[in-house]
């Protein structure tokens, strides 16, 4: 290896020949990250399946974007429970969505909303600590 001026105070670095690895196959660099997504996608499907199953049988949601492309899956069961997956893309979320079979609604408000069914548990962490209700430690 030898490194000579190049101008400007910058230095030209010329490498033996052969030395540097010939740059991965694009192609099979994104069929890598295909294949990774589907296996995401799959399992965020499987985790929505086993939130409907568990929560009276089937289950609806709503996607939102919160930031760095990440999307909330917003999942409301049969039974009023409620929960929250993160999906790695808004299309992934809906991807997985079709296939756990989960109806999925523009908005969480109106019908969607009315089916959630908070618990004493919600209701202290949403003012019980403020007003002086039981701590959460």
């Amino acid at each position: 290896m030898a490194v000579r001026p190049f101008g400007g105070g910058l230095f030209r670095v010329l490498l033996p020949a052969g030395s540097m690895r010939p740059m991965a196959d694009t192609k099979q660099a994104d069929e890598q990250l295909d294949k990774r997504a589907e296996k995401q996608t799959a399992r965020l499907a499987r985790e929505m399946q086993a939130f409907a199953k568990s929560h009276g049988g089937s289950a609806e949601g709503q996607l939102a974007h919160i930031g760095r492309g990440r999307t909330r899956v917003a999942l409301v069961g049969a039974n009023g429970e409620w929960g929250n997956l993160v999906a790695r893309s808004y299309e992934a979320a809906q991807k997985a969505a079709e296939k756990a079979g989960i109806t999925l609604h523009d908005d969480f408000d109106g019908d969607l909303a009315a089916k959630v069914r908070t618990g004493r548990y919600e209701w202290s962490r949403m003012a019980g600590i403020q007003l002086g209700g039981p701590s959460n430690d």
